[in-house]
């Protein structure tokens, strides 16, 4: 033995190093995480996507989940929310000060040049108009059958709704080839966010030691990503019951040969989206994405033709590798008008 780790031992210290990292510099993403997954005991946790049927087909098709633009969400206000209650925080130096004052004990500028580097971005429209997201909720044992009613109403209209389920894993290497960021959302009201950032610099503060052994580019990665979700992932307090968790990806700020754009028609609107591949077979990497494997159960909503689309559903979940597709169809119960 000549005293160096094994490969596995040498993953697991660096899942351990950044999730210590996020416990500091996004402490709400960090108790979510560890309250859905119970803090690593649960390998997996389950989500739920609520789509159109068509949509849904296509997923399951194609193997591949899409990516909106932020621009084009149900929330019209998204991302300019966040970054409202963000700039009213920094731009009060009194709050601030404490912050980078902080981080110059370990990573001097760092803040100045991370923050630099998201003004830069958000001042090319980068950040608000090309970033693509997808929106996947908190799914609880007591939705399986019927899903949630909320939900329903929330994405009704003239099309039939319904809810893919599925098992995500606490830690996925594939995340990082896919330059994907997934991260609770915030409903933040702007009182809690100032509260948040104190308590970023309260981390800071009691984990100097730590964050010394981090290089400089680490610091200002880290900070510049709490801005990117600050923005990406914070939404107004009325909209707290969907428990919402996105997949973020920046393409022009950090690329990813996995992620391909596509033009599509949602809603009668041209645009564009990146998809999401969940097919280890293009590439062994996203075989802990794959759709077989983390795919759970679908829940079809409210609709006159549930039978027809169970039948669909069962041919389309079959020939993507599901095995035994059809006891993980199910059809809501809710009497409510389709």
């Amino acid at each position: 033995m000549n005293g160096e780790k094994s490969p596995a031992l040498l993953v697991e210290a660096k899942r351990a190093r950044e999730t210590k990292i996020e416990s500091i510099f996004l402490p709400h993403a960090s108790r979510q995480r560890d309250k859905i997954y119970e803090s690593g005991k649960n390998l997996t946790a389950r989500f739920v996507h609520y789509t159109s049927a068509e949509a849904a087909i296509k997923i399951i098709n194609q193997k591949r989940l899409w990516l909106r633009n932020a621009a084009c969400m149900t929330d019209y206000r998204e991302v300019q929310h966040g970054f409202s209650i963000l700039h009213k925080f920094f731009s009060d130096n009194s709050k601030t000060n404490r912050f980078v004052s902080a981080v110059n004990n370990f990573a001097p500028g760092a803040v100045e040049e991370a923050v630099k580097n998201f003004d830069e971005w958000w001042k090319l429209g980068t950040i608000q108009f090309k970033t693509f997201i997808a929106s996947v909720s908190e799914h609880d044992f007591e939705e399986d059958y019927h899903g949630r009613l909320s939900m329903w109403r929330a994405f009704g209209g003239t099309s039939t709704r319904v809810g893919l389920v599925f098992n995500i894993p606490w830690h996925s290497d594939a995340g990082d080839h896919l330059k994907l960021s997934f991260s609770p959302v915030s409903y933040f009201k702007d009182n809690e966010a100032e509260q948040f950032m104190f308590e970023v610099v309260g981390n800071i503060e009691a984990n100097l030691d730590f964050l010394k052994t981090l290089e400089r580019w680490e610091v200002i990665r880290w900070i510049f990503t709490m801005l990117l979700l600050g923005v990406t992932c914070v939404k107004h307090e009325g909209f707290r019951e969907e428990k919402e968790w996105r997949a973020v990806h920046c393409p022009q700020i950090s690329t990813s040969p996995l992620m391909k754009p596509s033009t599509e028609i949602i809603g009668g609107v041209p645009q564009i989206v990146y998809q999401l591949p969940l097919d280890k077979s293009i590439d062994p990497i996203l075989s802990d994405l794959d759709f077989a494997k983390i795919f759970d159960r679908i829940i079809i909503g409210p609709s006159p033709y549930p039978i027809t689309m169970f039948d669909a559903y069962l041919e389309a979940l079959s020939n993507a590798g599901v095995p035994d597709a059809g006891s993980k169809i199910f059809i809501s119960g809710i009497p409510i008008r389709s």
